[in-house]
């Protein structure tokens, strides 16, 4: 029985021993602290600022005068007087077509021509003497008219055989060779006047009440990109478009050197008009479909700062800053690096040495 009541004894002593360890052990975790840390970002303040208004495009650059030549007629090309790339004058010939058909019967009618003339004026000379009658001269004025409208068909077909530059300009590839035979519209090279270009491009409809000649267009080209080139707004179409919705505008270039047609253009078209923003850095905007977020710091009850998720509009973006249209106001604290580490509820610290 005694030894029952040792085992008991020591049993309670055990049990004791352990409680009041593990009373111990659970009295530390319950005082320890297990908020996670305060999230270190960078911050800037959202300011206002005044932008002009601007509308961004793209275009296609291309010549005020640019064809491609092609031949009126079919024919053997005999003769080339240019080589590709050549800057020609206007009216230069370019290409001779195989004429000996037209050569010859202008030779016929001018024969016939020189013939008419001579019967023309002998008749002039006998109906003043009355020795004809008039309509024998009126015959013969008829058959002089004929013969120079023959001589001047034939003349008309023999120009055709003989291509000429319409305007001054640079040559492209040639497309033909002596002795191939050219079919009416076919391509014979191209002409482009680098002297003066222009761009075309196309903006949603309701931009076009703002529209109007002589807007200033910035461009910029890939071929040049520590360049920006300045074009002035000509023409606006006179008609939307009405699968797409939209209009199309025509701009020159104020300068040309070293551009070509073809090139691909980026536009920023100044509207003429100023408007106050909101603006951030463009670090501080996170993009997404489901919304652009922007983190916004707000003090706590216990002084400390968090960071809160907001959905906002955002609208151009220039020089590393972004317009807010809606969602935040001016002075309002944003996180500008460090977001993806921020989550719902997050303590933030300062410290406007971090970086991205």
């Amino acid at each position: 029985m005694k030894a029952y009541l040792v085992v008991i004894l020591l049993l309670l002593v055990i049990f004791g021993a352990i409680g009041g360890y593990l009373y111990q052990r659970f009295s530390t975790f319950a005082s320890m602290d297990f908020t996670p840390p305060p999230v270190t970002i960078a911050a800037s303040i959202a300011t206002l600022a005044t932008w002009d208004e601007t509308l961004n495009a793209v275009g296609t650059i291309k010549a005020v005068r640019g064809v491609e030549l092609t031949s009126e007629t079919s024919g053997e090309v005999i003769a080339i007087e240019f080589e590709s790339g050549d800057k020609v004058p206007a009216n230069q010939l370019l290409l001779v077509l195989n004429d000996e058909v037209e050569q010859a019967s202008r030779k016929n009618q001018l024969a016939n021509l020189d013939l008419a003339k001579i019967l023309f004026e002998r008749d002039q000379t006998l109906v003043r003497q009355k020795s004809i009658p008039q309509t024998q001269l009126d015959r013969s004025r008829a058959d002089f008219e004929r013969a120079r409208a023959q001589v001047a068909e034939t003349e008309a077909r023999l120009a055709n055989k003989r291509i000429r530059a319409p305007f001054a300009g640079t040559l492209g590839i040639r497309q033909v060779n002596v002795g191939d035979y050219v079919a009416p519209g076919s391509s014979i090279v191209t002409l482009q006047d680098h002297s003066e270009l222009e761009i075309d491009f196309t903006v949603p409809s309701q931009y076009t009440p703002k529209l109007k000649p002589g807007l200033t267009v910035k461009v910029t080209i890939d071929a040049y990109p520590e360049r920006v080139f300045t074009a002035t707004v000509t023409a606006i179409d006179s008609a939307i478009d009405p699968n797409t919705r939209n209009v199309l505008v025509r701009a020159k270039l104020n300068e040309v050197d070293g551009l070509l047609p073809g090139m691909f253009a980026v536009l920023e078209v100044d509207l003429g008009d100023s408007q106050q923003v909101v603006t951030i850095p463009e670090t501080a905007m996170t993009y997404a479909l489901q919304g652009n977020i922007v983190y916004v710091i707000e003090p706590t009850d216990d002084n400390q700062l968090t960071a809160t998720a907001k959905v906002v509009r955002a609208g151009p973006v220039r020089d590393g800053k972004v317009a807010v249209l809606d969602g935040i106001a001016q002075g309002d604290q944003v996180v500008s690096v460090g977001q993806n580490k921020l989550y719902r509820g997050v303590r933030v610290v300062i410290d406007d040495a971090v970086q991205l």
